[in-house]
């Protein structure tokens, strides 16, 4: 009950939320690329973020400790498999999206841009974990938060800007056009809609868990991350759905962006920041999974929907390897 009363909830806020984003975007006259990989990006992985931060600062437990450096690697994993894989099945999913079905109507360099700095950034936030110098770490941590202020400011400027004639009328004011600060409050409500549906369905996946048995840390591994990730990514497939596709990818490329370089800067300069076999399988997929894709746009000028659900091969052979651990 608790796990589709969190769907429900989760469907609602994620429709209340990108139908707002978009207005917000308009009146500040943002780009598609600008509202997808930064407003929409960073106001829906700000929930999840906070859990590593919690566990980091205010617990001195050194396996809580564990428990949010594996949180702050776990979040661009599922965006960087689970994530695409979604999108690209999602597109085929919708047959009215006509030609789009098989290749994303989307602007190139803006998700080009995003997985370029994904890549660059993720790739200096694994590479410093090879070394104990507590001082290298500070100072890439340093460069991962300047590096993303300035992605910042270049996403923002760039692109074509969204107009309010390209967009639904806002469902909190859908008799006239509306001011800023009921579009503010419509954002409000989606996204606390989006946390509270969350946290009923991952109260949902552990009863649905302990009553099939699944091991806690299976549970911890694997199945936490998704329920924590992937419900806010219904904002993906309701864009997909509306042939939006640069809002829908740019909302996951720039969270890619957002939790390889803000929150690992986070985690350099407050832990040890040593990661282990399996965290640094879980970042080398995803660097290859981002890779694959950013090979497509470059040398074919266009990204597959086939290649997107390809990518959720890499989060199957994460859990091959982590189960056969285990055995």
């Amino acid at each position: 009950m608790e796990l589709l009363l969190g769907l429900i909830i989760i469907l609602l806020g994620a429709e209340l939320f990108t139908n707002s984003v978009e207005w917000l975007g308009a009146k500040l006259g943002l780009s598609e690329g600008a509202v997808g990989s930064i407003l929409a990006a960073v106001g829906t992985a700000l929930p999840e973020s906070i859990i590593p931060v919690v566990a980091i600062l205010f617990s001195p437990d050194v396996n809580t400790t564990h428990i949010g450096i594996g949180a702050i690697l776990g979040a661009p994993f599922m965006l960087g498999t689970l994530a695409f894989f979604i999108v690209g099945f999602s597109a085929r999913c919708f047959p009215w999206r006509g030609p789009y079905v098989y290749n994303l109507k989307i602007d190139l360099q803006t998700v080009k841009r995003d997985l370029l700095v994904f890549i660059f950034l993720y790739s200096l936030a694994l590479g410093a974990s090879l070394t104990v110098n507590n001082l290298y770490h500070k100072v890439i941590s340093l460069v991962l938060v300047v590096s993303y202020f300035f992605y910042t400011l270049r996403t923002f400027y760039s692109g074509k800007n969204l107009t309010s004639m390209d967009l639904r009328p806002l469902y909190f004011c859908f008799w006239r056009k509306p001011c800023m600060i009921i579009i503010l409050i419509q954002v409000a409500v989606g996204l606390t809609a989006i946390v509270w549906g969350a946290n009923y369905f991952v109260a949902g996946i552990k009863v649905l868990a302990e009553s099939i048995g699944i091991p806690p840390l299976i549970l911890a591994i694997i199945i936490a991350p998704i329920a924590t990730e992937l419900p806010e990514k219904f904002n993906s497939i309701i864009w997909i759905a509306q042939k939006k596709d640069t809002l829908a990818l740019g909302n996951i490329t720039g969270a890619m962006v957002f939790q390889s370089s803000i929150i690992p800067a986070f985690g350099m300069f407050f832990t040890p920041w040593q990661l282990n076999g399996t965290s640094l399988l879980s970042g080398i997929l995803v660097l290859f999974s981002a890779t694959l894709v950013l090979g497509n746009i470059v040398y074919k000028k266009r990204l597959s929907s086939t290649l997107l659900i390809c990518c959720g091969f890499f989060y199957l052979i994460f859990i091959m390897v982590v189960f056969w651990g285990l055995s």
